[in-house]
C-alpha cells in the first residue's frame, strides 16, 4: 500500500464509519475481485466513499473501467478527492485522460477546481499538456486574480515541461507578485533546454 493509497483509505474509512458502513468498507479494501470493484462503480445507491475506493483501486491497477468515476472525482469540490483521483489517473494510462484533464483545466467556469487537473497534465507530459497549461495561465495573469494557486501550478508545470512555446507567457508572469519567482525558475529551465 503506497502513501497515497493509505491516505485515501484512512480518509474514506472515516466516511464509512460515520455512515455506519465500516464492514462494507473493509470488504472493498480487502477484496482482490476486480469485478466486485467494477460493480460498485455502476450499482445504484452506492455511497461516494465506496465508488471512490473502487475507482482508486481499479485505476491504480490499470483497469480502464474506473476512468469516468476518476474524472468526476478529479473535478470534485473536495480537494482530497481530487488528489486521489489524479494519483490513480496517472497510473491508469488511459489515452482519454490527457484530453479530459485538459478540458477540466481550461474550463473557465470551473477554474476554482482546476488545480489538480493542471498538476495531472504536468505529470502526464502529453501533447495536450502544454497548450492546456498555457490557455489556463493566460486567463489568470491579473495580479488580483483569486485563482493564483492554479496560475502558480501552471507556471511550475510549464517549467517542468520546458516547452519553448511557453516563453512569452512565462515572461508575462515575471512581474506578477505571486508568480514571478516560479516564472524565473521556469525560464531558467527553458535556457537549459
Amino acid at each position: 500500500m503506497d502513501e497515497e493509497y493509505r491516505s485515501v483509505a484512512d480518509r474514506l474509512a472515516g466516511e464509512a464509519e460515520a455512515a455506519g458502513e465500516s464492514p462494507a468498507f473493509r470488504g472493498l479494501l480487502a477484496t482482490d475481485d476486480d469485478e466486485e470493484l467494477a460493480r460498485v462503480l455502476v450499482e445504484p445507491e452506492r455511497p461516494l466513499w465506496a465508488r471512490e475506493i473502487a475507482a482508486f483501486r481499479l485505476g491504480c491497477a490499470g483497469d480502464r473501467r474506473a476512468f469516468e468515476t476518476l474524472i468526476l472525482l478529479l473535478n470534485h469540490r473536495d480537494p482530497e478527492r481530487c488528489v486521489g483521483a489524479a494519483h490513480a489517473l496517472a497510473r491508469l494510462a488511459d489515452p482519454r485522460t490527457p484530453r479530459a484533464a485538459a478540458a477540466l483545466a481550461t474550463n473557465t467556469l470551473r477554474t476554482a477546481y482546476a488545480l489538480h487537473p493542471v498538476r495531472l497534465l504536468t505529470v502526464l507530459r502529453a501533447p495536450e499538456s502544454v497548450p492546456a497549461l498555457m490557455a489556463t495561465l493566460e486567463h489568470l495573469l491579473a495580479p488580483a486574480d483569486p485563482y493564483w494557486r492554479v496560475a502558480l501550478a501552471c507556471v511550475e508545470g510549464l517549467g517542468r515541461l520546458a516547452d519553448e512555446r511557453a516563453r512569452p507567457l512565462l515572461e508575462a508572469a515575471l512581474p506578477h507578485p505571486r508568480l514571478g519567482g516560479a516564472a524565473r525558475e521556469a525560464l531558467a529551465r527553458l535556457e537549459k533546454g
